[in-house]
């Protein structure tokens, strides 16, 4: 008997920019992912789905996306986060990294986040 396989990774994306939301979500998915995408912190902090990994915007307008990390941690999210930003400064790298949150920097050019997203699903799934 063959087992079924097992489902794609589910990414969750916070990009309030709907357009780069927009973009992460097309690409995500035509690499295999399940995705979630939200342009508010707070309709994530609702109801949170189960995630392999989230990919979540520092600057949010309803709140600050290492908070948002923070306050999901709290109610028992576990998923691996990757922060997604323009020129973090040093706070943020401390405060991220103290965390234990990857930070890929913007423009999202490069594969850099996809290479990010691939090292936390493994990490999520091991």
């Amino acid at each position: 008997m063959v087992s079924p396989a097992p489902a794609p990774p589910q990414i969750t994306i916070v990009e309030d920019d709907r357009s780069l939301l927009g973009a992460l979500k097309f690409a995500l998915e035509a690499d295999g992912y399940r995705v979630s995408a939200y342009n508010e912190a707070r309709r994530l902090l609702d109801a949170p789905p189960p995630a392999d990994c989230l990919v979540v915007d520092l600057k949010l307008p309803d709140l600050d996306g290492l908070a948002l990390i923070a306050r999901l941690r709290d109610v028992g999210v576990t998923a691996p986060a990757i922060l997604i930003t323009t020129r973090p400064d040093e706070r943020c790298r401390k405060t991220a990294a103290a965390a234990g949150v990857a930070i890929v920097e913007k423009p999202l050019l490069d594969g850099t986040l996809r290479q990010a997203i691939e090292a936390a699903v493994r990490h999520s799934r091991s």
